[in-house]
């Protein structure tokens, strides 16, 4: 059993475990995957650890997204160069973002901007400062979630942030997470169908004799599909350290779980049913009940029900389980999760020998 502790019996629980020569091998496979390290801006919300950051450095990856200012100043602090923070910002955020261009002048830090009002926002308040804001034009091209349109005005605000006084543009962003097929051919048609208009709008920023962006796409899902396409960059996450999620949805990528939660038997209340100190405020809860966690060492069990700090679990063999067993269990949706703990127990040759703490999780660090 690749993921059972020696010192197990050391550890409190609910904890989160990550195995750090997994996680070497999942930044190899991503980078084999891209073709280069040059090719990969990877998305840090999914482990949110500067140790983890240094590991993708040491492998040459040198581009990072982040979805918070933490995030970013996280990354930077890490020694990362040139941060994306894949995020709308607005409001305090805007002042917090010229703090932390003010704290890393040598880090290239950009952001995202999808209307006009916010490009007024950031030109208004970094030309009060003296600083050009980096940014790249958010484009939606499906999702929904945030971006501006493929229609005939994406041209114009890409235009103004082309020629606003305090506002550089370097590319576009460009995020279709909600294409999630399970077969990868289809996924993939879905991916190059949503990318046509894009490429009718790089046309057009051509013909408007403005210089070539950089054009970064896709996530998790989609970076098998865009790793295709040779002049886009490509921004997965949670591979890094995988998850039953998406191992079980997206099969030609073939990652290694390298972030595991151990929890304890707590009770057996009934014939039938045990109760782990595992409940809601230790894996993401916002899926079904049934896609929460996968255990590698128990089998024929289902879980019933959880609260904050109780997951109670039928099973076909309760006579073998004793009171403070462990379990290891893969959690369904990795990035929540890794959120949820302070620190993180790092698996190395079987044994837990450092504690690295998830310093991003907080909404703050020093900015």
């Amino acid at each position: 059993m690749w993921y059972k502790i020696d010192n197990e019996q050391e550890l409190d629980s609910p904890s989160l475990l990550i195995y750090k020569e997994r996680v070497q091998k999942n930044i190899d496979k991503m980078i084999a995957i891209a073709g280069s390290t040059e090719r990969l801006v990877t998305h840090v919300k999914t482990n949110k650890m500067p140790e983890i950051v240094k590991m993708m450095l040491n492998s040459g990856i040198s581009k990072f997204k982040c979805a918070t200012i933490a995030e970013a100043e996280m990354t930077a602090t890490a020694g990362a160069k040139y941060l994306i923070i894949s995020h709308q910002l607005v409001g305090p955020k805007i002042e917090r973002l010229i703090k932390l261009r003010q704290k890393f002048p040598n880090v290239f830090i950009a952001s995202l901007i999808d209307c006009s009002d916010s490009a007024d926002a950031h030109n208004t308040a970094f030309a009060q400062v003296g600083l050009v804001a980096d940014v790249f034009l958010d484009v939606n091209n499906g999702m929904n979630r945030s971006g501006h349109e493929l229609d005939d005005k994406i041209l114009e605000l890409y235009q103004k942030l082309s020629h606003s006084s305090n506002i550089k543009i370097h590319g576009l962003h460009v995020y279709d997470g909600h294409l999630r097929a399970s077969d990868f051919n289809e996924r993939k048609r879905e991916c190059d169908a949503g990318f046509v208009d894009v490429k009718h709008f790089l046309e057009a920023i051509d013909a408007a004799g403005l210089p070539k962006p950089m054009v970064i796409a896709g996530g998790t899902p989609a970076f098998t599909s865009h790793a295709l396409r040779e002049e886009t960059y490509c921004s997965p996450g949670t591979c890094v350290l995988w998850d039953w999620g998406y191992g079980d949805k997206l099969s030609e990528q073939n990652f290694d779980y390298a972030a595991l939660i151990l929890t304890r038997v707590i009770s057996k209340p009934k014939r039938g049913i045990i109760t782990i100190d595992m409940g809601h405020k230790a894996v993401a809860a916002e899926n079904p009940i049934d896609k929460r966690i996968k255990f590698l060492n128990l089998e024929n069990y289902e879980l019933l029900g959880q609260s904050e700090e109780h997951g109670v679990i039928s099973v076909a063999d309760w006579d073998s389980i004793k009171v403070g067993d462990v379990l290891y269990g893969v959690p369904f949706h990795v990035c929540p999760t890794v959120n949820l703990y302070d620190e993180a127990y790092i698996v190395e040759n079987k044994q837990i020998n450092l504690i690295w703490n998830i310093e991003a999780r907080k909404r703050k660090i020093s900015i």
